[in-house]
């Protein structure tokens, strides 16, 4: 279907049309209340809509008489009752009354002037004024009835008017509140919704997280049989559909969704939805048109997930669950819903773009280490892996463990500015020499000082050679004045320096290495550290023995943060 066979509706406003209620025989109840006597009640046309049963119908010609005669008595038509008739001892009593209704209601009344009048008097005068084979049946009746005077009728007709009008108002204010008060909690629902939806705009929430929110808040707040999120897959600019129909892509739904995932990206390119800045409206005006191909949808509202100048996907909403058609409210919230989740897609497609740059960096300075020193080769790698283990068995919170990684993969970054022929010296160091190589992790910290992403690993690098009696370097730090990623970092470097072959010695057996780090506890190393360690000491060596395999069998890439996942721990993809 060519998207210029028909037309994208602009929202309108909802509208709800007056309909009929009991206005006029809750009218004549009150007249009757009131007078004792029931009234004929008439339209502007005359037309009777409301007669006693228990009372004579009036003549036929009363209606277009009477409205006749009090439209032409008065300006405006709604002004004070008057008498149509009055001819001792009858008494015609006209009042326009303005109910709910578009146009005023006539209400005309037969009175007796006095009981005393003879009957005979009375059935001549509604003889006159049109009562033919019901004269007698209502002479009767009015004889039984109290006889009033016509000041006492007047008044009371306008005291009944002003009482009548009040109530009129009175009720319609109550519907006017009830009407606000269902708006307020429309209102309230969908700024509740739009409200926890800002409350989740968070980088840990996965555009999927925050969609399928989306849809459930949208359940309560927007009157739709069926809603769907269609996410774009990461392709480039025009090839959303193949991406999309090769499975890339996401479709979300609740309720009855009309349409399937390759229908909906095929009605939103017909539409144009990913160019419109605010939400497309179909109603029926569109979608019952030959051109409309989808007739399982009657109503649509469908809007793009727009960030920046990328469009993620598509939001609609299908069918008026109320058999109306959608308008500006609901348009509106969909648009700012949409919003919201393009705005969140955009912003983790920026936080990705910031990561792939971290990780760039990280690779590059890891590789620097390694370039320094073909015996450290992998070493990084395996202390990070080693410490997130550690941390895990710890207890450690599982948003430190990405940065326990970061940390385990950098601290030995400083070594940039070692001297490569100390790196790579095959003797004992000198005093100088030592000195010289103790500066690494100064090094490093200012290396890594002004990158705002890796802020946290900063004291793990600074202070992963102090010692737990105080002994160590740099700053001479003991016990917990340890920051405990440095601590669990000294543990999984000292492990893996121990395990590696190195320039001036061959690795240490595993024996030796398990009684140098029990000799070091409470002293070298944080004892529950150490406690842990060998709680967990085959596991650790196994890590350290599958990275050096992949390593020889050319297998293994350097790990990054957003890349490579084989070789990140499973539980540092989880924290990120």
């Amino acid at each position: 279907m060519p998207h210029g066979s028909y037309c994208v509706e602009t929202p309108r406003p909802n509208l709800t049309e007056p309909s009929p209620n009991g206005a006029v025989t809750d009218l004549a109840q009150r007249l009757l209340e009131t007078f004792g006597v029931p009234f004929y009640l008439f339209n502007a046309d005359g037309e009777l809509v409301y007669n006693d049963p228990k009372w004579p119908p009036p003549p036929t010609n009363w209606g277009n008489k009477f409205a006749r005669q009090a439209g032409s008595a008065h300006r405006p038509p709604l002004g004070p009752p008057q008498l149509l008739v009055y001819e001792k001892p009858l008494l015609v009593l006209g009042m326009e009354i303005n109910t709910d209704r578009q146009s005023p209601i006539l209400a005309v009344g037969v009175f007796l002037t006095s009981r005393l009048a003879p009957s005979w008097l009375l059935k001549r005068r509604l003889l006159r004024h049109g009562f033919r084979e019901n004269a007698q049946i209502l002479c009767e009746k009015l004889l039984s009835q109290p006889a009033w005077s016509k000041d006492t009728l007047l008044r009371t007709a306008r005291l009944f008017l002003a009482h009548y009008r009040l109530l009129v108002e009175k009720e319609s204010k109550e519907k006017e509140c009830q009407a606000l008060a269902a708006e307020l909690a429309g209102t309230y629902e969908e700024i509740s919704l739009l409200h926890r939806l800002t409350q989740n705009l968070r980088i840990s929430q996965t555009d999927e997280e925050l969609a399928s929110l989306a849809l459930e808040g949208m359940l309560e707040t927007v009157p739709a049989e069926g809603l769907a999120v269609l996410l774009l897959p990461p392709e480039l600019p025009g090839g959303h559909e193949k991406g999309f129909l090769q499975g890339d892509g996401c479709f979300f739904t609740r309720g009855n969704c009309p349409l399937e995932a390759s229908q909906l990206l095929e009605l939103a390119a017909e539409l144009k939805v990913a160019e419109s800045t605010r939400p497309i409206v179909c109603n029926r005006r569109i979608t019952q048109q030959p051109a409309w191909q989808y007739p399982e949808v009657r109503e649509l509202i469908i809007a793009p997930l727009v960030g920046g100048k990328e469009c993620f996907g598509f939001l609609a909403v299908f069918n008026h669950s109320q058999g109306k058609e959608f308008g500006t409210v609901e348009a509106s919230l969909v648009g700012s819903i949409a919003a919201i989740l393009g705005s969140h897609s955009s912003n983790l497609l920026l936080y990705r773009q910031q990561e792939e740059s971290l990780a760039g960096i990280i690779r590059a300075l890891t590789a620097a280490i390694d370039a320094k020193d073909a015996y450290t080769c992998g070493h990084s790698d395996r202390v990070a892996r080693v410490a997130v283990r550690l941390a895990q068995e710890l207890g450690v919170e599982p948003r430190l463990l990405h940065t326990i990684y970061l940390a385990g993969l950098l601290h030995d970054i400083g070594k940039i500015g070692t001297s490569e022929a100390i790196l790579r010296k095959p003797g004992k160091l000198t005093a100088e020499e030592y000195e010289h190589i103790k500066q690494h992790p100064r090094i490093g910290y200012r290396i890594l000082m002004d990158l705002k992403h890796l802020s946290g690993v900063l004291p793990a690098v600074l202070h992963h050679h102090e010692r737990w009696d105080g002994g160590g370097y740099p700053a001479g730090l003991a016990g917990e004045e340890i920051p405990l990623a440095a601590r669990i970092i000294a543990v999984a470097d000292a492990f893996d320096a121990m395990g590696s072959n190195r320039a001036y010695r061959s690795r240490l057996p595993d024996d030796k290495i398990d009684a140098i780090l029990r000799e070091g506890a409470g002293k070298q190393w944080d004892p529950a550290v150490i406690e842990a360690f060998f709680r967990i000491r085959d596991e650790l060596d196994a890590i350290v023995q599958e990275e050096r395999s992949a390593r020889e069998e050319q297998q293994f890439f350097l790990p990054t943060t957003s890349t490579v996942h084989g070789a990140i721990p499973a539980a540092v993809l989880a924290a990120t």
